[in-house]
C-alpha cells in the first residue's frame, strides 16, 4: 500500500546539516543529479554543471547551512538557509531542490521545517524566499509555511515571519515523523486484514 511504502522509504532516510567544508561534494552530487526540469526550478533557469559545481564550492565558503535529506546514504533532497549578510535587505534567504525519486514523500515539508529550526536557532526573525513563476510544488509548499509571495519580475518572492505562533513550538524530529509515518501505514494495514477476514469469514460461513 502506498502509505506503507512511504514509512519504508522513511525508515531508510535520514534528515541531518552538513559539515560546510568536509561534505561539499554531497551537495555538488545531488545537484549535479538534478534533471533539466529541476534545475530551472532551483536556480529559476537552466545551469550548466560547471554553475553548479562553483556554486556548491560557494555555498561552503559562505557560510550558508545545508539541511540535507539521505535516501540510503545518498543526498536526495537539499534545503539551503543562506546569511542575511549577502541580502540587500539583510534577511536570510532559503532555497529548495528535491530530486524526482523522492518526491511526493513529503521530503520538502521535513526540510523546510528543520531548515526553519535552524533558522530560528540562528536568532533569525524572518526569511525570504523565492521561486521561479513556474515552480507550483515550491509555492505551495511556501504557502503551507505562512510565506506571503508576491509575482514580479518573472519571480514569486515572499518572507516568512518566524515571530508568529505557528513557529513558537520547536519542529517535529525525524523519529517523530518516521515513527508517526510507521504508525499510519501500521493502522491501515491493520483495519484492511480485519476488512478482508471479516469478509473471507462470510463467505465460509455462506
Amino acid at each position: 500500500m502506498y502509505l506503507t511504502h512511504i514509512a519504508a522509504a522513511l525508515a531508510n532516510s535520514s534528515v541531518r546539516t552538513l559539515s560546510q567544508q568536509e561534505e561539499l561534494p554531497l551537495l555538488r552530487d545531488h545537484l549535479l543529479r538534478l534533471d533539466r526540469n529541476s534545475r530551472r526550478d532551483r536556480f529559476h533557469g537552466f545551469m550548466d554543471d560547471s554553475f553548479i559545481e562553483r556554486y556548491a564550492e560557494k555555498c561552503a565558503n559562505d557560510g550558508t547551512t545545508i539541511v540535507a535529506f539521505f535516501e540510503n546514504g545518498v543526498v536526495r533532497g537539499a534545503a539551503e538557509l543562506h546569511p542575511p549578510d549577502q541580502s540587500p535587505d539583510s534577511l536570510a534567504e532559503i532555497a529548495f531542490s528535491v530530486e524526482a525519486s523522492v518526491r511526493r514523500r513529503g521530503v520538502g515539508s521535513i526540510l523546510f521545517r528543520k531548515l526553519i529550526a535552524e533558522a530560528r536557532a540562528k536568532g533569525y526573525k524572518s526569511l525570504r524566499i523565492t521561486t521561479g513563476s513556474q515552480n507550483e510544488a515550491m509555492r505551495a509548499l511556501a504557502n503551507k509555511f505562512g510565506a506571503k509571495l508576491v509575482f514580479q519580475h518573472g519571480e514569486s518572492t515572499g518572507t516568512i515571519d518566524l515571530t508568529t505562533q505557528e513557529y513558537a513550538q520547536p519542529a517535529p524530529t525525524w523519529a517523530d515523523i518516521t515513527l508517526n509515518a510507521a504508525r499510519t501505514a501500521v493502522n491501515i494495514n491493520r483495519a484492511y486484514w480485519r476488512t478482508w477476514l471479516r469478509m473471507y469469514g462470510w463467505r465460509r460461513a455462506a
